[in-house]
């Protein structure tokens, strides 16, 4: 699979998702009786809630993005691994990674076996009609129904950001490990220098969307923020290079609340060492006794 996220995909869900699942599982229905992914903008009728649909897609997405991240490193001979659990880093049975990038293709897995960690914030993006036929028609993008799919959700950031911070606060095996947050949607402007922010700080390593054209026209759709705290791939060698240069080099997380002085201290000290690298590692156990 190396297709990026696109309508076909969503059209995919519905159909796989209808062999077991009612059309109202599915759709909200209108006062006109029309079945549709989301309420079309300028709808004032009748509203119900849908959460039957939440787990089904959340189900598909993390199935399709394990796939997608298989196909990208699996020349390395590394494994995607979809709801991987790993208690020496806060990722239990309740609250499993999404999916990791590993050397093991077990569940259960060792810290120093996972390579990163990527979180998967998607939803459906366009607006799809479930037609009398049961043909799915297309009627319009995100910016024409009422719906804030993917990273364009408040809570969905909210929430892959606490999740992140509970994983580097963890324990100091999860120092290494890169996060990333996948979706399938641009963000909103109110996030652009939020996520250049936690990029810089090393708390999350990208905002990663895997959708290249979520509007029809080719409207307003941001490629990257001004640190690239968020960025949008627009083809599969393009995310499979980034993952590359992802895993690529060892990178440690590291933060602390230290006056000048003992700054000064622990830079005197690192910079005796020899080798960029075990300044680095002098630096790092210093600063985090």
């Amino acid at each position: 699979m190396e297709k990026l996220w696109n309508k076909e995909v969503e059209q995919r869900f519905f159909n796989e998702a209808q062999k077991f699942a009612t059309p109202e599982q599915l759709f909200y229905v209108t006062d006109s009786a029309k079945h549709v992914a989301y309420w079309p903008k300028g709808y004032d009728g009748t509203k119900s809630t849908l959460q039957s649909r939440n787990s089904l897609i959340g189900n598909f997405t993390e199935k399709w993005t394990t796939d997608l991240i298989h196909e990208a490193v699996k020349d390395k001979g590394l494994f995607a691994v979809q709801g991987a659990i790993c208690n020496d880093i806060a990722l239990s049975n309740m609250s499993p990674a999404d999916v990791v990038i590993s050397r093991s293709k077990n569940i259960n897995q060792a810290p120093e076996d996972i390579l990163a960690i990527i979180e998967v914030k998607m939803s459906i993006v366009w607006n799809w009609e479930l037609q009398k036929n049961n043909n799915l028609m297309c009627i319009g993008d995100y910016k024409a129904h009422q719906g804030n799919p993917g990273l364009l959700r408040s809570d969905s950031m909210l929430k892959a950001i606490g999740k992140s911070i509970n994983i580097r606060v963890s324990s100091s095996k999860a120092s290494q490990i890169p996060i990333i947050i996948m979706g399938n949607t641009p963000i909103t402007n109110s996030y652009y220098s939020k996520v250049d922010h936690l990029k810089s700080a090393g708390i999350i390593q990208g905002f990663w969307s895997v959708n290249p054209k979520p509007l029809d026209n080719d409207g307003e759709n941001i490629k990257k923020t001004d640190k690239q705290g968020f960025y949008r791939f627009d083809s599969f060698i393009e995310l499979k290079n980034a993952f590359a240069d992802l895993l690529s080099e060892e990178r440690n997380y590291f933060s602390s609340m230290k006056s000048k002085k003992e700054l000064g201290q622990i830079i005197e000290k690192a910079n005796k060492e020899q080798t960029y690298e075990k300044k680095a590692e002098v630096f790092l156990k210093l600063i985090n006794e």
